[in-house]
């Protein structure tokens, strides 16, 4: 099914260095700022929404709250009685949230849907909530002698490579230290104001301590409070909103293409399943071609950047060859031609990725859309990719259990 009718009017997003806990804040009060934010920035007024869905990973566990469907008629009372929804597939969440969004606008039940991703994660302590994070894995099964499960497990993901293909790990500082580098631009970045010496991207045990075997903390995305937020709308939803702002409808981004796949929640199982394929993840590679093929594109080099997973270095890695910028084991050509930076032909996380920019579990795949509807529609200011007119997202759950890829571009 083609995604060709699906248009991006605007959105929002957070600061995700803010930790509201310390301000005295609460979820619902994440959920206000970014709603009404979005709204205000889409030029869209509560009346004109049809359907609401959430993407929320641990709200349950992080907040104790579940239910935030009942949210949006919380903020604009106007909106109740409209059907809402919340999704989780851990850090795919947001991107459920949309698939759900774009399937009621193709359906014809609706015509302008909103998407809106948040999590609220820095209110307890580290271990606490890598503890909270740990629902992810297959409880009870696996990353069970370790203090931090994600860490421990793509410690796993680094030596598979090892083991199938030979990896340099100074290839995954160099992917931190460039993520950092875009965050210091993004006003909207977690690390933006991080003094982070070149030593730091090494292996210092002072300066960039072992989390687990291969995983040091430079290789690791952020724990961040934050919420993103996506309006949706029809085509026809979409041209009457192009006719009463001036605006052509080529110029508004749209969803070309989308893929969803899932695999065993175990890495275990996802590695027995790959043994003697070509890729580790062969369900990425085949999301990636879905996406592609309903996108009419037919290489990722047809695409002008990503904005990927990076929860770890070797996430970013393995997301490399995964699309196809390199063949299977071969992430290093990419990484020390430069083509992923700000100034190569495939830049790779200009906002600065889950490392750099942050990583509200729920948000991140909502966050990550908007911002390929910003760089096609050249708004992302100081991040700006020359010339893009089509970007491709990477959103995994788990150790790839979930993943999410949406094209976003314009016609213009």
């Amino acid at each position: 099914m083609s995604a060709s009718e699906i248009y991006i009017l605007g959105g929002d997003q957070t600061d995700f260095a803010r930790n509201w806990a310390r301000e005295d804040q609460e979820v619902f009060d994440v959920f206000k700022e970014v709603f009404t934010n979005a709204l205000t920035k889409a030029k869209i007024s509560p009346d004109q929404i049809d359907v609401a869905h959430v993407g929320n990973f641990v709200g349950d566990l992080f907040n104790g709250q579940g239910l935030l469907g009942g949210f949006f008629a919380e903020v604009y009372p106007e909106l109740a009685g409209i059907p809402t929804s919340r999704h989780e597939a851990a850090c795919a969440s947001g991107s459920m949230a949309i698939l759900a969004a774009m399937r009621d606008i193709e359906a014809g039940h609706y015509d302008v849907a909103v998407a809106l991703g948040i999590e609220q994660m820095r209110n307890v302590n580290g271990k606490t909530g890598a503890e909270y994070l740990g629902a992810a894995t297959w409880k009870g099964q696996e990353a069970m002698n370790c203090d931090f499960p994600w860490p421990h497990q793509f410690d796993l993901l680094t030596k598979e490579y090892q083991k199938r293909y030979g990896i340099n790990t100074d290839d995954l500082k160099i992917i931190g230290k460039t993520n950092f580098t875009n965050a210091r631009k993004n006003p909207n970045a977690q690390t933006r104001s991080w003094a982070l010496p070149d030593e730091a991207f090494c292996d210092d045990d002072a300066l960039n301590p072992v989390i687990e075997g291969y995983v040091r903390k430079l290789d690791c995305g952020q724990i961040t409070d934050g919420a993103a937020c996506v309006v949706l709308a029809s085509k026809k939803a979409a041209q009457a909103y192009a006719e009463r702002l001036g605006l052509n409808l080529q110029d508004i981004p749209r969803i070309k293409g989308w893929g969803h796949r899932s695999a065993p929640i175990s890495l275990a199982s996802k590695l027995a399943i790959s043994r003697n394929q070509d890729y580790i993840f062969p369900h990425v590679a085949a999301l990636i071609n879905d996406t592609l093929k309903r996108g009419g594109f037919t290489q990722i080099d047809d695409l002008d950047g990503l904005e990927t997973h990076d929860c770890f270095t070797v996430t970013e890695y393995m997301a490399i060859d995964h699309i196809g910028l390199t063949p299977p084991g071969k992430s290093y050509r990419a990484i020390r031609e430069g083509r992923i930076t700000m100034d190569g032909d495939f830049p790779i996380n200009p906002s600065g990725g889950l490392i750099g920019l942050g990583h509200p579990v729920g948000a991140t795949g909502i966050r990550m859309v908007l911002d390929c509807a910003n760089q096609v529609s050249g708004r992302a200011t100081c991040n700006q990719i020359a010339n893009a007119r089509n970007m491709i997202t990477l959103n995994l759950g788990g150790s790839t259990t979930t993943c999410a890829s949406f094209i976003v571009g314009r016609d213009s």
